[in-house]
C-alpha cells in the first residue's frame, strides 16, 4: 500500500533548496506527483505532493524534518482519499489599484456563493503608464452544478465595481496556471 503525503515547505531562499528535498523524497522511493513552489520576500514556499510506501512514511517525514538543519522547513501531512471534484472550473482573472483587502473581499464573495479555489495567483507591478501599484490575481475556480454561473458573474461584477478593479470570469483555464 502506498501512502500520499502533503509537504509545506519554506525557507530563506537559495541554490539547492529543491534538489535537497528531491533528494529526500528519491532515499525513500516516493514518487513526486505535484508541487507549486515560488520565491517570495527572499524566501522560498511551496507544497509537494507525495506518494510514498506505507512502511517509508514515518522514515521520510523524519528525514525531511532532518532539513531545518539546512534551513528548510518542512511540515509534512498525510492525505486522506482524494475525491473526485464535481462542478464547472472557471478562471478569474483581476486587475486593479493595489489597495488591502482586495484578496479578503473576494475569496469572501466567492466562499459566500459556495465556490472552491483551486489555484490562486497574485501579484503587485507597477502600472505602465502611471507607475501606480497594480494588484493582479489569477485563480482556478471550482464551481458545484448548484450555482448559477449568471448569479455567480452578477455577484462577482457587482464587488469589482465596488472594488474599482477589472474582473473577468471565463470558461478556460487561467493564463499562465
Amino acid at each position: 500500500m502506498t501512502a500520499s503525503l502533503v509537504l509545506t515547505v519554506i525557507g530563506r531562499d537559495r541554490p539547492g533548496l529543491v534538489s535537497a528535498l528531491a533528494e529526500q523524497a528519491a532515499a525513500f522511493g516516493a514518487n513526486w506527483l505535484d508541487s507549486r513552489m515560488a520565491h517570495l520576500a527572499g524566501h522560498f514556499a511551496g507544497i509537494v505532493h507525495l506518494e510514498v510506501a506505507d512502511d517509508r512514511v514515518e522514515p521520510l517525514i523524519a528525514a525531511l524534518r532532518g532539513l531545518d538543519a539546512a534551513g528548510l522547513h518542512v511540515e509534512a501531512t498525510r492525505a486522506t482519499g482524494a475525491v473526485a471534484a464535481a462542478g464547472r472550473v472557471l478562471a478569474l482573472e483581476l486587475v486593479g489599484q493595489d489597495k488591502p483587502g482586495i484578496v479578503r473581499e473576494v475569496s469572501g464573495a466567492l466562499a459566500r456563493c459556495g465556490v472552491s479555489i483551486e489555484t490562486f495567483e497574485s501579484e503587485v507591478t507597477s502600472g505602465a503608464m502611471s507607475g501606480e501599484a497594480l494588484f493582479r490575481a489569477r485563480a482556478r475556480l471550482r464551481v458545484p452544478e448548484s450555482v448559477s454561473v449568471d448569479e455567480l458573474r452578477q455577484a462577482m461584477e457587482s464587488l469589482a465595481q465596488e472594488l474599482m478593479v477589472d474582473l473577468e470570469l471565463a470558461d478556460r483555464p487561467p493564463s499562465g496556471g
